[in-house]
């Protein structure tokens, strides 16, 4: 293959490219599996249109489906495999998926998910892989968008191919590579993987694979465990959310000052704007090496801050990326003037323009004007185009970094026989940034909370299911019936705190 991979294969092989903390590939044996893989691939003759899941916990196989995935042409759909049975059903049907590629635990439940669908476990793959010749593929094949699902407003999730800056395309895997190799998110160094890789963020990592960066995977965050490792491999770069900094942070100093960490040269955050006191504490103990990065997946990476200019402007989270126009408007699309709060909106430069798959209505109502996208959410531009975000304009909550949408948990509690009305806001959360409450009119007076807890538990994926449920005596509805999230929001944080209040305060 035209890529370091297979230039690392020949010039070092016995070095190590790819290592889980379990399992351990130099670039040889990773050439020679990445060959076999895309080889197997495109002996299935997968039908144009067609998409191959990946579902797993962070291991070499997850780096070696979407590897070979994309060699082969075709289309990539991670799915979460924290998902239930029913949630992974959706995203296939509507994915169109004709294989998955799964970890041996997650096997039975994709197999429930759906039965008309081929599901190869990562044993059963290392056995029909040993079979396929390890020949190079060809270098004209043209790679495929990945489709990744986001957390539905209405109920179920939605895919979302990804703009040409997350995942750079090509008339060829040459042009692809080059264009991975080229990318100005790409941030060089050996890499460590600490986010699950059903994520964005983690795969644009995974990706530098490909520009001849050695990565290490671990399979879950563990804070100390991430010290350690960046000690014990001279890591240089990786990709964090604030939850994983707050984690860092609440280590003893005892336990922090144990490990070396001088060998980072950056630590890309995304997921959520990070507290500016917890950002502050990152770059006093790591250096300013810290890189902020915003925007969706839909819209891709909008807006970058380095640390230094994010010490001359704290709590910003930067200025346009190249091929970005960034502007902050009204609901009818109107340009505010600086330091106006409004929506954030964003027009690609280079005609990219966000869409939903199979929702052509969503993606009309995502969009204020012509070729401008509400990322969704509040905030202003300062008079050097620094961008501050202040509030969220949707319903989405983002939790420990992960976007969830609180309609399909609303879904789930609707169902309860003694629920009459319920809406799902998010609340902060110390660790987590947010956290999700169930707001519940109940007809029965007696009901326990703990019971809709387990109710949405044994329907939903656990991140997906509030960790708070509190019985209201008022009105969750407008008099026109709507939801107002951020008028409920304010009101029970404003009743909390009332609660909260030590005697003899006012």
């Amino acid at each position: 293959m035209v890529h370091a991979i297979e230039q690392y294969a020949r010039e070092d092989p016995g070095a190590v490219a790819l290592f889980d903390g379990a399992t351990s590939w130099t670039w040889r044996q990773l050439n020679d599996r990445l060959n076999r893989a895309t080889n197997w691939l495109l002996a299935q003759e997968i039908p144009a249109g067609r998409r191959v899941a990946v579902l797993g916990a962070n291991s070499v196989h997850v780096v070696l489906a979407h590897l070979a995935t994309t060699y082969a042409g075709l289309s990539t759909v991670p799915v979460n495999y924290h998902l239930t049975a029913d949630e992974i059903g959706y995203i296939l049907r509507d994915g169109a998926v004709h294989l998955v590629l799964c970890s041996l635990d997650t096997a039975a439940t994709v197999r429930a998910a759906d039965p008309d669908v081929q599901v190869v476990s990562w044993p059963e793959w290392d056995t029909v892989l040993a079979a396929h010749p390890d020949t190079e593929p060809s270098a004209d094949i043209a790679p495929a968008k990945p489709l990744y699902y986001t957390s539905g407003t209405t109920g179920h999730p939605k895919g979302v191919e990804l703009p040409d800056q997350m995942f750079p395309g090509g008339a060829s895997m040459v042009e692809y590579v080059q264009r991975v190799i080229d990318s100005p998110i790409r941030t060089p160094g050996k890499h460590l993987v600490v986010a699950p890789m059903h994520h964005t963020g983690p795969m644009a990592g995974v990706r530098g694979i490909l520009a001849g960066q050695p990565l290490v995977i671990l399979p879950r965050f563990d804070a100390e465990q991430v010290l350690a490792t960046i000690d014990r491999e001279r890591i240089q770069a990786t990709m964090m959310v604030p939850t994983h900094f707050s984690r860092l942070l609440q280590l003893p100093a005892a336990v922090r000052d144990r490990y070396d960490v001088s060998s980072m040269g950056s630590i890309v955050h995304t997921g959520a704007a990070c507290p500016v006191e917890v950002k502050r504490a990152m770059i006093d103990w790591f250096g300013p090496i810290l890189i902020e990065a915003y925007g969706s997946t839909e819209a891709g990476t909008v807006t970058l801050i380095t640390s230094p200019e994010w010490l001359e402007h704290p709590g910003s989270v930067g200025r346009a990326m190249p091929g970005y126009e960034l502007t902050i408007r009204t609901e009818d699309g109107d340009v505010l003037p600086t330091g106006t709060e409004g929506l954030v909106c964003v027009r690609s430069t280079t005609g990219h323009r966000p869409a939903y798959h199979g929702d052509p209505e969503k993606t009309r109502r995502s969009y204020v004007a012509d070729g401008v996208f509400a990322v969704g959410e509040i905030g202003y531009l300062d008079a050097d185009g620094y961008l501050f975000l202040t509030d969220r304009a949707s319903d989405m909550v983002v939790s420990g970094g992960v976007n969830i949408y609180p309609a399909e948990s609303e879904a789930v509690l609707r169902a309860h026989p003694a629920v009459a009305d319920v809406a799902v806001i998010g609340i902060p959360h110390d660790d987590l940034g947010e956290q999700l409450c169930a707001l519940v009119v109940s007809t029965d007076p007696d009901l326990d909370p703990a019971e809709l807890v387990t109710w949405s538990r044994d329907r939903l994926a656990h991140y997906k299911c509030p960790h708070l449920v509190e019985l209201v005596d008022f009105d969750l509805r407008s008099v026109m019936g709507k939801l107002n999230k951020r008028q409920l929001r304010t009101r029970y944080l404003a009743r909390r705190d009332a609660a909260t209040m030590p005697a003899g305060r006012p």
